[in-house]
């Protein structure tokens, strides 16, 4: 059975090949996973983070965008974009703690990018994550009556 590296790592090649202009990606989803043996729940996870990324994908780009600090967003390689894109998913839409997305993400760039990919996708996702974290509403603080002596 697939570990979620796994699917995460076919689900980077799926958004890579629909960067490259493959948007027809979609109707080969099945046979790609199953070629890298990604079935059942593995399978289902995988569907739900290409999909999810991909109808999510402006909003995505833009909050990656946001961070960059002196990059140009069209400068970036492909897989290091299809490897942000998948974290920032998960790290915006699903709420997945960061620190394991984070971690995910750069051991996804140690095995699929160069040797400088790493520390740059954890720059941009580390800034992308404290953001997001800083926007969950915190509670209202509802004051307890005390009790009245009676």
């Amino acid at each position: 059975m697939a570990t979620r590296h796994q699917a995460r790592t076919a689900v980077v090649g799926l958004l890579y090949a629909y960067d490259l202009g493959n948007e027809n990606i979609s109707t080969f989803t099945d046979d790609i996973l199953e070629e890298d043996k990604i079935r059942n729940k593995q399978r289902e996870f995988s569907h739900a983070l290409f999909n999810g990324t991909i109808n999510n994908l402006a909003t995505i780009d833009a909050e990656i965008q946001k961070h960059l600090r002196s990059w140009d967003y069209k400068s970036i390689g492909k897989v290091e974009k299809s490897i942000m894109r998948l974290a920032a998913f998960e790290i915006m839409i699903e709420g997945t703690d960061k620190r394991i997305i984070i971690n995910e993400a750069i051991e996804l760039a140690k095995a699929l990018a160069d040797d400088k990919s790493p520390r740059f996708i954890n720059a941009v996702l580390d800034a992308l994550g404290k953001e997001e974290a800083a926007n969950i509403e915190k509670p209202e603080e509802v004051e307890v009556p005390k009790e009245k002596p009676e």
